[in-house]
C-alpha cells in the first residue's frame, strides 16, 4: 500500500471519528430543543422533529402568573454578571502576581491551588453550608458570589499566569522607568494587553451559576431568591410534576446568553486559550 492510499485512509477514519464525536455532541441539543416544542408534556414521545410543534410552553414560562421563570432568569444573571466582574479582578490579580514577583510561599502558593483545584465543591458541602449560616450568607445571593468568585481563584489563575508569563518584562521595566507605579502598569499596561485571557476567564466563570445545582441547592431557601438551575429542577421534582416539556423549554434558552457571550468574546477565545498554555 503507497504513501497516498494510506494518507487517505487515516483521512478518512479521521472524518469517520470527527461526524461520530458531532453526532454524540449535537443529537441531545437538537433533540431538547425538538421537545421543548412538543405540545405534550411527556418527554418519552418527543423528536427532533416534533408533529404539532407549539410555542405553548414558551409562552407560559414568560407569563409571571404561570411561572417565576423570568425571576428566576434575572436572579441567575445577576449572579452571573457580578461572579464574571469579581472573578475576573481577582484572577487578574492573583495571576498578576504570581507572574511577576518573587516572594516567599510563591511555589507553594501556587502548590495549593493546584491541590484546591482537585477537590471538587460537594465535598465540602457541610463546611460551606456551615460557614454561610455563622456568616448569615445562607438564603443569600451575596453567598453564592462569594462562593463562585472564590471556587473560580485556582484555575484561572494557573489560566491567566501562563498568558501573562508570556507579556515581556521589557514593558513593566520601561513604564517603570517612567515613574510608573504597579496599579498603573497592571491597569495601563498588562491589562490591554491580556484581553484575550480576560474573556477566556470572563467566559468560564460566566457560565459556572448557570451550570451549577448543587451549591445554589444547598444555599438557597425562597422560591423567590432560586437560580435556573434549582427553580427548574423543583419545576419536575415537585408532588405530581411531569412538566417535562416546560422544563425543555427553560434549558433551552439557559443557553441564549452564553451563546451572546461567546460570540462577543470569540475573536478572543482561542489566542486566550492557547496562549494561556505555553508556560506554566
Amino acid at each position: 500500500m503507497n504513501q497516498k492510499k494510506q494518507k487517505a485512509i487515516r483521512l478518512l477514519l479521521s472524518y469517520i471519528v470527527i461526524l461520530l464525536m458531532i453526532i454524540i455532541i449535537l443529537y441531545p441539543i437538537f433533540w431538547i430543543v425538538g421537545s421543548s416544542f412538543n405540545p405534550g408534556n411527556s418527554l418519552s414521545g418527543s423528536s427532533i422533529i416534533p408533529e404539532n410543534a407549539t410555542i405553548k410552553h414558551y409562552q407560559e414560562l414568560f407569563n409571571p402568573k404561570e411561572s417565576d421563570y423570568l425571576l428566576w432568569y434575572w436572579n441567575t444573571l445577576k449572579i452571573c454578571i457580578i461572579t464574571m466582574v469579581l472573578s475576573v479582578l481577582l484572577v487578574s490579580l492573583t495571576a498578576y502576581s504570581f507572574s511577576r514577583y518573587r516572594f516567599i510561599g510563591r511555589k507553594n502558593g501556587l502548590m495549593t491551588f493546584l491541590i484546591l483545584q482537585m477537590i471538587p465543591n460537594f465535598a465540602a458541602l457541610i463546611a460551606i453550608f456551615v460557614l454561610a449560616s455563622l456568616t448569615k450568607l445562607l438564603d443569600t445571593h451575596l453567598g453564592l458570589i462569594l462562593l463562585y468568585s472564590g471556587g473560580a481563584i485556582p484555575m484561572n489563575t494557573y489560566l491567566m499566569k501562563g498568558y501573562l508569563d508570556t507579556i515581556p518584562r521589557d514593558l513593566d521595566e520601561s513604564a517603570r522607568m517612567d515613574g510608573a507605579g504597579h496599579l498603573r502598569i497592571f491597569f495601563q499596561i498588562i491589562m490591554p494587553l491580556s484581553k484575550p485571557i480576560i474573556a477566556v476567564v470572563a467566559l468560564f466563570t460566566f457560565i459556572v451559576p448557570f451550570a451549577d445545582f448543587i451549591l445554589a441547592r444547598i444555599l438557597l431557601r425562597s422560591e423567590e431568591k432560586f437560580t435556573l438551575a434549582v427553580g427548574l429542577y423543583q419545576m419536575v421534582a415537585k408532588q405530581f410534576g411531569n412538566e417535562f416539556t416546560l422544563f425543555a423549554a427553560g434549558a433551552v434558552l439557559i443557553a441564549v446568553p452564553i451563546s451572546i457571550l461567546f460570540l462577543l468574546l470569540q475573536r478572543y477565545f482561542v489566542t486566550g486559550l492557547t496562549a494561556g498554555g505555553i508556560k506554566g
